[in-house]
């Protein structure tokens, strides 16, 4: 079929839709909501089969689903209808939850039901959930419509609430006002939920320190209840890792970002690492809580787990993005463990959500001068990839277990082994952000693995890539089922493990001819140069690219490598 996507954004779960519906051989184009008349445009151009919306904000305009068959991907069960549907089932507790795609009709979510799936509710937040169970439900419910639409005595299911499965209700858009915290009342689980709740977009307005912040990203923790003693709930009490400790009536809530409310002066601000935010008089009274790489409770985005003569390294970041202080302090633990004789394998666990996106934008957009922290925050990424490729004593995997983009694809190509859960996608390319040309050794480790001319091709297709593509194309060695994702990681690190003398021999080998045939220093240098112009130079697309993107500045139009509909009448 000709499937046209239209969505607000090219977010997770409309890149897992392009990607499936390709897969399965249908001819797909995207077009982003802009206004009524480009998106009755796109669908004149186009003249799809089925339209479908993974993530809309608005109605599709009456012209569009009059005429066609539109279905509306709406993140709850059936008979959910509103706008903060995983906000609400978050705040109210729901144990279970689920996906339904409905038809586009007059009634906002009131349309004729086409398939519905539900999974059980995680403890988590927004994001977390509607890039993992929501957006493999969503599909789920995708695989369903598409089994369904060739038989000719189907019929959707009209929204009747008379039926026992029809469980959900109208729910307005969820306010500030319905998730505040009232820090002397609620406790820690409850903040900690209402947080949640809010997660990703809009945050949770709150007054910190006496300003109002929009907060993200919380977890509890009861182990520093000393420092709760005889203080306010609300007060920051410490610091780690760029997170900040707030006080609460019964524990610890841990806070790692925080966004400062906009004013008439101020009307931008960026979501950052609390302490990058908050008063520095204030922080210079609060304890800075190191810790070590042990596993400890509540905010630890650095973390090693040693079981005999492995070493699992995890890294946690906030939306996958890596500070020059967090690509540092990360290659200063992976340092550490790659210096223990009694380690043989290292296995780089990345983040449940996210592997790593690479270079963090929003730090790089706050910093005095933006050319500066960006060669900062590219070379710290670099050393940690080089100190990877370099560890030839040892063996190294990288699991992706989460989505990975940019730098964060090449940083994972530095391992011996690349694995990657099923419904995992990777975006390995940079040039979507202003033409950036990349580093992280990239054109070092891509080729040797796919073959230049194809590493050509991935690199500048701008395009999603789903994990079996990667698979067949070389770019990671191995997929690992996700409903037993712990078994068949299991097996395989116990097959590589076996092999691990050959193996290692092998790599020792290849790292020393490759090293004689171009030095890594070289690689580096190449790239580093090409970026150098990214960051200085006269043409400024980098820079724009960066301040639209962390903005979340709306899209003018469609970008063409997403848009083939558009292309095409452009060459007509």
């Amino acid at each position: 079929m000709k499937i046209l996507l239209l969505t607000h954004s090219f977010n997770c779960l409309t890149q897992r839709f392009q990607l499936e519906l390709r897969r399965l051989g249908h001819q797909v184009t995207v077009e982003f909501d802009i206004n009524d008349a480009m998106s009755i445009d796109a669908v004149e151009r186009f003249e799809p089969d089925l339209i479908v919306a993974p993530f809309l904000k608005r109605a599709i305009p009456e012209p569009i689903w009059r005429n066609h068959l539109c279905l509306i991907v709406h993140p709850g069960i059936k008979g959910d209808r509103g706008p903060s549907s995983i906000d609400w089932a978050i705040l109210n507790g729901e144990t279970e939850w689920g996906v339904t795609l409905l038809q586009a009709n007059e009634v906002m979510d009131g349309g004729d039901i086409w398939a519905s799936q539900r999974f059980p509710m995680r403890p988590d937040s927004k994001s977390s959930l509607y890039r993992g169970e929501v957006t493999e439900a969503a599909w789920r419910a995708m695989e369903q419509v598409l089994e369904q639409l060739p038989q000719p005595d189907f019929a959707p299911e009209p929204l009747d609430y008379n039926r026992d499965d029809v469980t959900g209700q109208w729910r307005c858009l969820m306010t500030q006002t319905d998730r505040a915290i009232d820090w002397a009342r609620d406790d820690a689980a409850t903040i900690v939920t209402k947080i949640r709740s809010a997660d990703g977009n809009p945050g949770l307005l709150s007054r910190v320190a006496g300003r109002e912040y929009y907060l993200f990203n919380a977890c509890a923790d009861f182990s520093l209840n000393h420092l709760i003693d005889g203080i306010s709930p609300g007060t920051p009490v410490a610091q780690r890792d760029g997170a900040i400790a707030l006080a609460s009536r019964d524990a610890v809530v841990w806070v790692s970002h925080l966004r400062l409310k906009p004013t008439e002066t101020q009307p931008r601000t960026l979501k950052l690492p609390a302490t990058r935010v908050l008063d520095t008089e204030l922080l210079s009274g609060l304890p800075e809580l190191a810790v070590g790489l042990a596993v400890v409770e509540g905010y630890q985005p650095i973390r090693a787990q040693i079981d005999g003569k492995r070493a699992y390294l995890y890294f946690d970041f906030y939306n996958g993005a890596m500070g020059t202080d967090d690509c540092q302090q990360l290659c200063r633990a992976y340092r550490q463990l790659a210096d223990d004789p009694e380690i043989e394998l290292i296995v780089l666990m990345g983040g449940e959500d996210f592997w790593s996106n690479g270079i963090h934008l929003n730090l790089i957009e706050a910093a005095d001068s933006p050319a500066d922290e960006s060669w900062a925050n590219i070379n710290a990424i670099d050393d940690l990839t080089q100190a990877i490729i370099e560890t030839t004593d040892k063996l190294t995997v990288a699991v992706m277990r989460g989505n990975a983009g940019a730098g964060g694809v090449f940083m994972a190509l530095a391992a011996d082994w690349v694995l990657a859960r099923d419904g995992v996608i990777l975006n390995p390319h940079y040039k979507g952000m202003g033409n950036l040309y990349g580093s992280e050794y990239w054109t070092y480790l891509l080729p040797r693995r796919v073959g230049t001319e194809r590493a050509e091709q991935i690199t500048g297709l701008r395009l999603p890539m789903g994990v079996a593509e990667a698979k067949q194309l070389g770019l990671i060695d191995q997929t690992l089922a996700a409903e037993q994702f712990d078994a068949a990681l299991e097996q395989q690190l116990l097959a590589l493990e076996q092999q691990s003398a050959q193996q290692l021999e092998q790599k020792q080998l290849q790292r020393q001819a490759d090293e004689r045939e171009k030095p890594l220093a070289e690689y580096r240098a190449e790239e580093l140069e090409r970026m150098k112009l990214n960051f200085y130079g006269f043409d400024p697309s980098y820079h724009v690219a960066r301040y639209h993107f962390v903005y979340k500045l709306s899209k003018a139009r469609t970008p063409p490598y997403l848009a083939p509909h558009r292309r095409v009448r452009q060459q007509a």
